[in-house]
């Protein structure tokens, strides 16, 4: 679940009946504390990131959100550019993690990336060969109707991700 709130809601929403209840069935639990960098598009036709501080320091944790609203009949080339840039993102230096976050499972699909460092982001995004070719292809296809990228500096985790390839 994503919630974009103010920081200083933060202890209300943890102790809300929806985060209670959930943990209650829940066998663990991730969360990141995250404060906007940059983004740029859109997600349900709103940015729903305001963002007013550079990062702090170039060494610090960041994330990544990517979000995207496939044409449905971009579908299948869409699914077809996924696998070379995911063993990439997988194999880039500075990930420390990476999920799937899309809405729904065709359509509306997204992710989460936690980096060492903006550096380790940035390389991955514009040096990284699979993710180049992708990024060519969506100004040429025109996969999307809608793609929002976003950017955000890591003020505090709790819990552990869990991912296939952690396990």
């Amino acid at each position: 679940m994503i919630v974009v709130i103010e920081r200083d809601r933060l202890e209300e929403f943890d102790c809300s009946s929806i985060v209670v209840n959930w943990r209650k069935r829940a066998t663990s639990e991730f969360r990141v504390v995250l404060s906007p960098i940059s983004s740029h598009g859109l997600w349900a036709k709103v940015n729903p990131f305001d963002f007013t501080k550079p990062i702090s320091s170039p060494d610090v944790q960041v994330a990544a959100i990517t979000r995207a609203r496939i044409k449905w009949q971009k579908n299948f080339t869409f699914w077809g550019a996924v696998p070379p840039v995911v063993t990439d993102l997988h194999n880039s230096p500075g990930l420390i993690a990476a999920i799937g976050i899309g809405e729904a499972p065709i359509g509306l699909q997204g992710t989460f990336s936690l980096w060492a460092s903006a550096g380790a982001l940035r390389d991955f995004a514009y040096k990284g060969q699979a993710h180049q070719v992708a990024i060519a292809q969506t100004e040429k296809i025109g996969w999307y109707s809608e793609e929002l990228f976003a950017r955000f500096e890591v003020l505090d985790i709790r819990g552990e991700i869990t991912t296939k390839a952690s396990k």
